[in-house]
């Protein structure tokens, strides 16, 4: 596989004839369209071969219950596990499914043979991840030993092949027994011959400070779970500063520092499936940016007439466009920034990768996982390459 830049006066059949690929492979795997043109900036995956894969990884992707069937259809064959988001709990301990009930998401990823995993949050009633409530949970003993009996319940009935704890925003005085928790599930959850993972928030060294990282203890989290998620992602988030989601030279700073304190046959990278459009000029407290998919941060250029640009340090692309008077700027995945990422799973030899999250279709990001790597399996407890979708 190539990633190819598009220059001045480049065309798709002109690119599709310099490396001798169909042209239909090239949209296909680009997910471009005829009447949008191309831009200066912008890459393109060329797939010029069969790929080679190297190792086995574990790739997966959280996604809501309302993914759209023929997403969640096509992505399945590069996922080893699909994260559904999510269960939660109330202060009467009881276990409370997704607003869009899991029922079809199930059924779909059982009729392709796929592996679902519950992801247990401490979300609240509104969608907001819960300090108080999450605080409340990890030092009342009774109340996990009940959510931890309908979790069992849950998976046994639905037919869930793990469990995903994604409690985030402890207090620094619940740190051990937010671990000691994730080790109590993992005993009854390994037991039914499935693995539990947790959520790892983007820290770089011991007592970092801020109510993201304060009750995240690295050392005791990866002792307690099978697997960990780094969440090396919202660098650059809806209400902060404009720049990268997921910075390289930021990512690999938590890598280094995670290698140090868990197994890295234990840990996942976490890769953004999306961008942001910045207004601008940025206000704090005031400024919002909109999400973005990367094809239609790209069509956004296209439509803009917006040179694509790429930071070398971040290791990801970017441009500005204004409309009705505003000035924006736009920071998104592109295949040369997914290849980056991909890179530092390889240079540290982490387990695998977890995406969030997979509601958007973003074909160059599987071809290239496909071609970088073998996607383990877990149904199958081996390693298997991902068939390239027919064009």
């Amino acid at each position: 596989m190539e990633i190819y830049v598009v220059r001045a006066g480049d065309t798709i059949w002109g690119i599709a004839r310099r490396f001798g690929v169909p042209l239909e492979q090239l949209m296909w795997d680009n997910q471009l369209e005829s009447d949008i043109p191309l831009m200066v900036g912008q890459a393109l995956l060329v797939r010029t071969g069969m790929a080679q894969p190297g190792r086995p990884v574990i790739s997966i992707g959280y996604a809501y219950p309302f993914i759209q069937t023929e997403v969640l259809e096509e992505t399945l064959c590069y996922l080893t596990d699909v994260y559904v988001f999510s269960y939660r709990f109330d202060r009467e301990a009881r276990l409370i499914g997704p607003d869009t009930p899991d029922d079809r998401i199930l059924e779909e990823i059982a009729a392709r043979n796929g592996s679902p995993v519950l992801v247990l949050s401490s979300l609240d009633e509104n969608g907001s991840f819960d300090r108080e409530l999450l605080s409340w949970f990890l030092n009342d003993s009774a109340a996990q030993e009940s959510i931890i009996r309908q979790v069992e319940e849950t998976v046994l009935e639905k037919g869930y092949r793990g469990v995903d704890v994604d409690f985030e925003y402890a207090k620094r005085e619940d740190s051990e027994k937010l671990a000691a928790f994730v080790a109590d599930l993992r005993q009854v959850i390994n037991a039914l011959g499935y693995p539990v993972s947790v959520t790892l928030a983007p820290k770089t060294y011991d007592g970092q400070e801020g109510s993201l990282y304060e009750g995240t203890d690295y050392r005791l989290l990866g002792e307690a779970a099978d697997q960990a998620l780094l969440m090396t992602y919202e660098w650059g988030y809806s209400r902060g500063q404009p720049m990268a989601v997921a910075p390289v030279n930021l990512v690999r700073r938590v890598v280094e520092y995670a290698v140090s304190r868990i197994p890295k046959e234990k840990l996942l990278l976490g890769i953004p499936n999306y961008g942001y459009d910045w207004p601008l000029p940025f206000q704090p407290g005031e400024t919002v940016a909109r999400t973005v998919g990367n094809v239609e941060a790209v069509r956004l250029a296209a439509e803009t007439g917006s040179e694509i640009f790429f930071d070398e340090v971040a290791q990801t692309p970017y441009f500005h466009y204004r409309r009705d008077g505003v000035s924006h700027v736009v920071w998104f995945e592109d295949p040369r920034s997914i290849r980056a990422k991909l890179q530092v799973v390889s240079n540290y030899g982490l387990a695998g990768v977890g995406y969030w999250q997979i509601l958007r279709m973003f074909r160059a990001n599987w071809l290239l996982l496909a071609g970088t790597f073998d996607i383990y399996r877990r149904n199958e407890g081996q390693g298997a390459t991902a068939v390239f979708p027919a064009v």
